[in-house]
Protein backbone atom coordinates (compact mmCIF):
# COMPACT_ATOMS: atom_id res chain seq x y z
CA UNK A 1 0.00 0.00 0.00
CA UNK A 2 2.40 2.27 1.11
CA UNK A 3 4.77 1.36 -2.45
CA UNK A 4 1.79 2.11 -3.87
CA UNK A 5 1.43 5.65 -2.77
CA UNK A 6 5.51 6.51 -3.19
CA UNK A 7 5.31 5.14 -6.77
CA UNK A 8 1.97 7.23 -7.91
CA UNK A 9 3.36 10.38 -5.99
CA UNK A 10 6.80 9.97 -8.47
CA UNK A 11 4.75 9.48 -11.54
CA UNK A 12 2.83 12.53 -10.84
CA UNK A 13 5.75 14.84 -10.19
CA UNK A 14 6.33 17.75 -12.87
CA UNK A 15 9.98 18.93 -12.79
CA UNK A 16 10.76 22.33 -11.92
CA UNK A 17 12.32 23.05 -15.15
CA UNK A 18 13.66 21.24 -18.60
CA UNK A 19 17.13 21.63 -19.90
CA UNK A 20 17.59 22.39 -23.39
CA UNK A 21 17.37 19.01 -24.78
CA UNK A 22 14.63 17.77 -22.31
CA UNK A 23 12.26 20.90 -23.30
CA UNK A 24 12.83 20.11 -26.91
CA UNK A 25 12.05 16.38 -26.03
CA UNK A 26 8.66 16.95 -24.07
CA UNK A 27 7.46 19.81 -26.18
CA UNK A 28 8.32 18.76 -29.55
CA UNK A 29 10.30 21.70 -30.51
CA UNK A 30 13.21 22.17 -32.29
CA UNK A 31 16.52 23.55 -30.72
CA UNK A 32 16.26 26.52 -33.32
CA UNK A 33 12.66 26.79 -33.13
CA UNK A 34 13.13 27.15 -28.95
CA UNK A 35 16.25 29.39 -28.88
CA UNK A 36 14.20 31.53 -31.32
CA UNK A 37 11.30 31.55 -28.71
CA UNK A 38 14.37 32.50 -26.06
CA UNK A 39 15.64 35.51 -28.04
CA UNK A 40 11.75 36.66 -28.83
CA UNK A 41 11.56 36.71 -25.16
CA UNK A 42 8.64 34.36 -25.50
CA UNK A 43 9.92 31.79 -23.37
CA UNK A 44 11.61 32.38 -19.98
CA UNK A 45 15.22 30.89 -19.52
CA UNK A 46 17.23 30.73 -16.27
CA UNK A 47 21.31 30.42 -16.18
CA UNK A 48 22.54 28.46 -12.81
CA UNK A 49 26.46 28.09 -13.44
CA UNK A 50 26.61 27.27 -17.31
CA UNK A 51 23.58 25.37 -17.30
CA UNK A 52 20.04 27.02 -19.44
CA UNK A 53 17.05 25.98 -17.47
CA UNK A 54 13.39 26.82 -18.84
CA UNK A 55 10.67 26.86 -16.21
CA UNK A 56 8.66 23.98 -16.89
CA UNK A 57 5.61 26.97 -16.39
CA UNK A 58 7.53 29.13 -18.94
CA UNK A 59 6.71 25.94 -21.54
CA UNK A 60 3.64 25.25 -20.46
CA UNK A 61 2.30 29.07 -20.71
CA UNK A 62 4.02 28.72 -24.48
CA UNK A 63 1.94 25.91 -25.07
CA UNK A 64 -1.55 26.16 -23.57
CA UNK A 65 -1.15 29.65 -25.04
CA UNK A 66 -1.10 29.12 -28.15
CA UNK A 67 2.09 30.63 -28.57
CA UNK A 68 0.66 33.80 -28.67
Amino acid sequence: MINQHIKSSHAALEPLAYSINEACRVSSLGRTQLYSLIKQRRLEVRKIGRRTLIPASSLRNLIEGGGE
